[in-house]
């Protein structure tokens, strides 16, 4: 170990407990004392988590003799001025019990952590390589455990660890350090190449998955994404871990690999025929956090240049790196032959259909949903769907209708593939930020048009795209289904036998009633209402009709009379015409 660098440890001190036990040593510590923070929040998921709450004790040492720590704030540690030459160590006990991608979880089955929940910054020192000694916990019970990381082993170092054994790993900085997430446990693991780089698949969990047809549709999703962008890859490795549960879903990027949670029947399994929906997502999800491998990892927005790891890091930008990167996760798909265009059109029409279903996209533009992620998006209330769009889901439109835009006008001369290779080349493999306005002159240089009313109107302003439109040249038509039944403006939620409000949409039936979000209901004209039979009782009425509803809020009955509103056309249907078009053939290849 060098007198630069920094020296982590990590072992699961108390797997039933959920505690690991966490050290940290600054060989050099700065002069007039050391200071530590846990970073609050964790890159790629835009809500600070204040991970330091987990922290459940801690304690610094000197040459064996305790150091006093002073606590600044929150998530700051401020040790004593030490005399010169004398390193101090850090050692924390963390309780691990978040069962998703952005923590860290523990227990007797399995420990999965990221950096940023675990990993002391020694500020000032961010630069610093970075060590870590990662120990299995204690006892025979924990003998079959191994590692799945994207770290790289220390080679040269004494007690250096084998590809997914136990034993020091390094990292070139801080930053790199908390971007590698860690497995510990008896996961399966499949490996297979892509433009050659070796791939892991870790699966954590009871499953029943063929690794094989895993692997095999994998390699042909990232050998099209690492082409996309043009090899070689700029990754020497790359890890999926995946956490495999009766019910779950999310993805979170790092540069060389990604942490996912699914639910263990997404996952295929042997003699499975077709591509399953539920299948068929979880491709879409593990193309979505690899596609970040570029677009956000590497082609970064300017506010993350760098991280500031203490507070939030707001952009207009998050419509780019999520939406774009949705856009492609599925065309990726496509592309590979993983599926087909059927498959494509209806993946991208149920997209529609989520857009256009939210109130909130006229409300809000893509470049405020960005900025107001850290508030807004991230913490979604009973009137998200009214105040609130998604950049994910619009920003994927929104990507859409700009390289719609771009291979019109150009007869496919011009996409936003090309951008994306651009920006690929100005701002990922040269460490700059994106600016504001970066990606609308990249596409007007590239194209020759004047983009300046897409963009006002696209990103920041709330019109609805003109799909419809923009799709037509291509040979696929955009068609909008009305519902079966009348409308009374809400969305339900079930607790127990017990049907609530979870949503009134404004300026709906509902609404205009008086009924508000967290109302139960008991009855309709005068017949009990149930989750199995509340849309039976809805499929006999009209439009225009009036209803008498019965509810509970609090604990308090009331009745509202409503008059139903007609059934919206709010289901999109994407259909492609028979005869092949050249400008779809350029675009989707079918």
């Amino acid at each position: 170990m060098t007198d630069t660098s920094i020296h982590y440890r990590i072992r699961p001190a108390n797997p039933a407990a959920h505690r690991f036990e966490v050290s940290c040593t600054v060989m050099a510590p700065h002069p007039a004392g050391q200071r530590f923070a846990l970073p609050a929040w964790i890159p790629g998921s835009y809500l600070i988590r204040e991970f330091a709450r987990n922290v459940l004790s801690i304690r610094a040492e000197a040459g064996r003799k305790p150091v006093r720590l002073e606590k600044v704030d929150k998530h700051t540690w401020q040790a004593p001025a030490l005399k010169a030459g004398r390193p101090i160590t850090v050692t924390c006990e963390i309780y691990a019990w978040d069962l998703s991608v952005r923590g860290a979880h523990l227990d007797p089955t399995h420990a999965f952590f990221n950096g940023t929940s675990v990993f002391l910054r020694a500020i000032g020192q961010e630069s610093s390589p970075c060590l870590v000694d990662i120990q299995p916990p204690d006892g025979k019970t924990f003998k079959n455990w191994r590692v799945a990381t994207a770290l790289e082993p220390a080679s040269g170092e004494k007690g250096s660890a084998k590809r997914h054994g136990f034993g020091l790993y390094r990292a070139e900085s801080y930053d790199a350090l908390i971007d590698h997430p860690v497995e510990m446990g008896t996961f399966s693991l499949a490996t297979f190449e892509a433009c050659g780089v070796p791939h892991d698949v870790a699966i954590t969990g009871r499953h029943d998955c063929d690794m094989n047809r895993l692997t095999a549709d994998l390699k042909r999703v990232c050998e099209w994404q690492i082409r996309f962008f043009g090899e070689p890859a700029p990754m020497r490795r790359y890890v999926f871990l995946v956490t495999a549960v009766g019910d779950g879903y999310g993805g979170l990027e790092h540069r060389a690999s990604t942490a996912l949670l699914c639910s263990r029947n997404d996952l295929p399994y042997r003699g499975m025929k077709g591509l399953p929906e539920s299948y068929r997502s979880f491709l879409g999800l593990c193309s979505h956090e690899y596609f970040h491998t570029w677009n956000v990892k590497r082609i970064k927005p300017a506010a993350f240049v760098p991280y500031d790891l203490d507070r939030e890091n707001y952009t207009t930008q998050l419509w780019a790196f999520e939406g774009i990167t949705s856009y492609y996760d599925d065309l990726a798909l496509l592309r590979s032959g993983v599926i087909e265009l059927k498959d494509w059109l209806e993946l991208t029409a149920k997209t529609i259909t989520n857009v256009h279903r939210s109130p909130g996209r006229l409300r809000q533009s893509l470049a405020e949903s960005s900025f107001d992620a850290w508030s807004k998006f991230y913490r979604p209330d009973e009137n998200t769907p009214n105040a609130v769009v998604s950049y994910y889901a619009k920003g994927a439109l929104a990507a859409l209708a700009l390289d719609l835009t771009l291979r019109k006008e150009s007869r496919n001369r011009i996409s936003l593939d090309d951008v994306m290779r651009v920006l690929w080349a100005r701002f990922g493999q040269t460490g700059n930020g994106v600016g504001d306005d970066d990606i609308r002159l990249i596409a007007e240089e590239l194209s020759g048009l004047n983009l300046g009313r897409f963009f006002a109107n696209t990103i920041h302003g709330t019109r609805d795209l003109p799909l419809k439109r923009l799709l037509s040249p291509f040979g696929v038509r955009l068609e909008w289904e009305r519902a079966k039944t009348a409308s009374l403006g809400i969305k339900t939620g079930t607790e127990g036998n017990e049907l609530k409000l979870a949503t009134v949409y404004d300026d709906g039936p509902a609404q205009q009633a008086g009924l508000a979000a967290g109302d139960v209901l008991v009855a309709l004209n005068g017949l009990r209402v149930t989750p199995a039979a509340f849309d039976k009782h809805l499929a006999r009425l009209n439009p225009d009709d009036t209803v008498e509803l019965h509810a509970f809020r609090r604990d308090e009955l009331m009745q509202f009379s409503v008059r139903l509103a007609p059934p919206p056309a709010d289901t999109a249907r994407l259909l492609a015409d028979t005869a092949t078009s050249i400008l779809r053939k350029g675009w989707l290849g079918h």
